[in-house]
C-alpha cells in the first residue's frame, strides 16, 4: 500500500522524484573468466562438430552418387546443409550470449 500511496505523490508533486531505485545487474568479477571460457569452448566444440558434420555430409554425397545409392547421396547433401544451418545458429547465439554478458558487465 505504501507503495501505491508513493507513486500517487510522485504523479501529484511539482518536482518529481524517481521513486524507482536505480540498479545495474552485474556477474561478480570472478564469475568472468570461467564464463567466457564456457563460452568459448562451448562454441568451439559446436562448430568443429558442425564442420565434421559437413565433411562426412560430403562423403556420404560423394559415396552416394560414386555407388549408384540415391538414398544415400539424399541424406549425405541434408547432412551437409543441416551443418552449415547449425554452425550459423551456434555462430549467432554464440555472439549475441556473448554481447549480452559483456553488456551486464559494463563493457558495451
Amino acid at each position: 500500500m505504501s507503495q501505491m500511496m508513493e507513486t500517487l505523490n510522485f504523479l501529484a508533486a511539482k518536482k518529481p522524484k524517481n521513486p524507482i531505485p536505480g540498479f545495474n545487474p552485474e556477474l561478480p568479477g570472478a564469475l568472468s573468466g570461467p564464463t567466457g571460457t564456457i563460452l568459448s569452448w562451448t562454441a568451439g566444440v559446436g562448430l568443429a562438430m558442425a564442420v565434421l558434420g559437413g565433411l562426412s555430409g560430403w562423403a556420404c554425397v560423394a559415396i552416394g552418387h560414386n555407388s549408384e545409392r540415391g538414398g544415400l547421396a539424399a541424406r549425405g547433401k541434408q547432412a551437409v546443409v543441416w551443418s552449415l544451418i547449425s554452425g550459423m545458429g551456434i555462430g549467432v547465439t554464440y555472439s549475441l550470449v556473448w554481447t549480452f554478458f559483456r553488456l551486464s558487465q559494463g563493457q558495451g
